[in-house]
């Protein structure tokens, strides 16, 4: 077999350019040096984009802001108090020079004191949040000791107080609470305070929130609640003997005051009865005797000036008050044997004549 040298060395030399990149329509790939030069080029341009674009969002988000409906914002300009904005979008120059502080100013918060951790889950807490049972343990004003769990619910209403003023509000509203409770539960008896929670919770509101107000801490007390409050445990039982020993002596004193009450207005009526018709028989009787004298002065007065004339008036005046009460009447004559009937003054009464036709 003969071989065709030029052939061979034709075909290794289109061989050896194909493999370079080189030879007729086939182009030649960039060498890495030029790819270096050509990333150079841009690579810088990119890296200066990239922070353009790093330096618009960090502008941008350290800049607008946005405060939702119960919220409002405090905004302090280099640490300083500056200005409070309202809800939605808005505005503040970067972090560094500015900064907003969002306060919730519609929920309304819950405070919890002298809960038992074993029936509710919720441990006795005191102003410092530790379990304390004796955060429930009050002395009332009758030197009794009571447990005494209530609730407080507040919401800041003030948002510059509330950042400013005072360094641990929770704190303060806890140890307040606290005290004005001990202090309204002080002043009542323990009876009181296991009747009238009422009265006692709205007085502990009124005096907590003027304590507040006070230390300007922003906050606004919505309702204190009283739970069922009891005295504590190991001397439940006494309580409870002593409280029926009360109930029967009230009650005893009670059937007592209604006997008393039926009795005595009784008696009282009867005396003034009693007193009333003796009071009314001696006028009757005084008035009576007036009357009586007074005829026997006008009698006496007639007799004094006829006194012929007013004795036989007299007498015939009271011959008429007799003869009706005697009966038959019979007159006889001295001087005749025998009997005489005059008038029948039985059946009719006797009309006698007036003193003139006796004169």
């Amino acid at each position: 077999m003969n071989w065709d040298w030029e052939k061979l060395r034709e075909n290794q030399q289109k061989f050896e350019q194909r493999k370079d990149g080189g030879g007729p329509g086939i182009p030649r790939p960039p060498q890495l040096d030029e790819l270096l030069e050509k990333f150079k080029g841009f690579k810088s341009s990119a890296i200066i984009l990239v922070v353009v674009v790093l330096l618009v969002l960090v502008f941008g988000k350290t800049t607008f802001f946005t405060v939702d409906r119960s919220e409002v914002g405090v905004i302090q300009r280099f640490g300083a108090y500056n200005r409070t904005v309202g809800p939605g979008l808005n505005f503040k120059f970067p972090s560094g020079i500015e900064k907003v502080t969002k306060v919730n100013v519609e929920t309304v918060e819950t405070e919890e004191f002298g809960f038992d951790p074993v029936s509710t889950g919720r441990d006795f807490r005191t102003s410092g949040d530790t379990l304390k049972q004796e955060a429930a343990l009050m002395l009332t004003g009758d030197l009794n000791v009571a447990v005494v769990p209530w609730i407080v619910q507040y919401r800041r209403s003030e948002p510059r107080d509330y950042l400013f003023r005072v360094k641990n509000v929770k704190s303060l509203l806890r140890m307040m609470s606290e005290a004005t409770m001990r202090t309204v539960v002080g002043d009542r008896s323990i009876n009181e305070v296991i009747s009238r929670r009422e009265e006692i919770a709205d007085a502990a509101r009124v005096l907590l929130q003027k304590e507040m107000d006070q230390a300007m801490s922003g906050i606004t007390i919505v309702n204190v609640e009283m739970k069922k409050t009891n005295v504590p445990e190991p001397v439940q039982a006494s309580f409870n003997e002593v409280n029926q020993a009360i109930q029967e002596k009230e009650q005893t004193i009670y059937k007592a005051r209604e006997e008393y009450n039926k009795a005595v207005p009784l008696a009282r009526g009867e005396a003034k009865r009693v007193i009333k018709d003796a009071e009314g028989y001696a006028i009757d009787r005084v008035n009576r005797a007036q009357g009586d004298a007074a005829k026997f002065m006008a009698v006496y007065k007639e007799y004094a000036k006829a006194k012929d004339v007013t004795k036989k008036r007299m007498y015939l005046e009271a011959m008429l008050e007799i003869f009706p009460k005697l009966g038959a009447k019979y007159i006889i004559d001295s001087d005749q044997k025998n009997m005489l009937p005059f008038l029948n003054m039985g059946n009719s009464p006797a009309i006698l004549p007036s003193s003139k036709q006796i004169q």
